[in-house]
């Protein structure tokens, strides 16, 4: 769950980035997973991270653990922060178009 004193930062077509959280006297930029991405900061410059971080690095291939025999090469697929926030992943196909459809695990 989102603290209620976490702020939205959206790129300008309206995607979230992360958000913006109090630390102290200054911010923190917080990525779409949660993760801190910088120290204690100001407002501009917390901005100016998230920015900067993007979100394209969300396309890039992770391994998922736990959920099979050995480890699984996925992709993600969706990023729903709302709530009790959820990530959805697809096992990996490589872009091949002709591969049936993967396994997803939420």
């Amino acid at each position: 769950m989102i603290p209620a004193d976490w702020t939205p930062h959206r790129r300008e077509d309206g995607e979230l980035l992360g958000w913006i959280r109090p630390e102290g006297a200054d911010w923190l930029a917080v990525d779409v997973l949660g993760r801190e991405l910088t120290g204690e900061i100001d407002w501009l410059d917390a901005e100016a991270a998230l920015e900067k971080h993007g979100i394209r690095w969300l396309a890039d291939p992770w391994v998922l653990e736990g959920e099979a025999e050995g480890p699984l090469r996925v992709q993600i697929v969706e990023v729903v922060p709302e709530g009790e926030g959820r990530i959805t992943v697809k096992v990996d196909d490589f872009g091949d178009m002709q591969r049936p459809p993967t396994q997803r695990y939420t």
